[in-house]
């Protein structure tokens, strides 16, 4: 079974994913993008530079992403183990759809459709979608606006982006209210976790 977790930054999925991590021992937990491969460092690489070219930007997510599903994902999930991922396709759609709705270099309609298909022959679709739903403006503030890609505005361009994403499958998304204390936000987690996998003993 494939859980992502997702939310624009600082909305506190990481610290629920590491605190997951006591809960499910058995589990596997990775996140994109990774940290130990040269996909990723690439990618790393792109988000401190303001003047990276959003559509080479987007690829280097993507090849991450085919990277960890062949190295992490596929092989965990064909063993029968739980994953959990910080981040996922859903967080490409949602950050690289953004960012190319000001490129001057791609001529589409509808920017998070086409990442949607440039991923949909061999991406794996996640089984439950935890969404930390908290406002741009808090978001920002809690991440620091580190990088580009934690400005309220332009989250504000993200939260847009994945709202269209959880009305297109609203059966794989569970909405988690962020704005909520840490332990009440990681309660909600553990309940909504405890019923998508009843069985397994974790």
């Amino acid at each position: 079974m494939l859980v992502t977790l997702e939310g624009v930054d600082g909305s506190g999925k990481t610290t629920v994913w590491e605190a997951l991590q006591e809960r499910y021992p058995d589990a596997t937990f990775t996140r994109e993008p990774t940290n130990d491969s040269w996909y990723g460092e690439a990618v790393y690489r792109s988000i401190e530079d303001d003047d990276a070219d959003s559509l080479a930007e987007l690829f280097l997510y993507t090849a991450d992403h085919a990277d960890h599903l062949s190295r992490v994902i596929e092989p965990a999930l064909e063993a029968d183990e739980l994953v959990l991922s910080d981040r996922y396709s859903d967080s490409r759609f949602a950050y690289q759809g953004a960012t190319l709705e000001t490129s001057s270099r791609l001529d589409v309609d509808d920017p998070l459709e086409y990442v949607v298909d440039i991923h949909e022959p061999f991406s794996v679709e996640p089984d439950l979608t935890l969404y930390f739903d908290v406002d741009p403006e808090t978001a920002a503030k809690r991440a620091g606006a580190t990088n580009k890609f934690e400005r309220a505005t332009y989250l504000e361009s993200v939260a847009e982006n994945y709202e269209r994403l959880i009305a297109r499958d609203p059966d794989r998304f569970v909405r988690i209210d962020a704005t909520q204390p840490p332990n009440a936000v990681l309660e909600a987690v553990t309940d909504v976790m405890a019923d998508a996998v009843p069985d397994r003993g974790l």
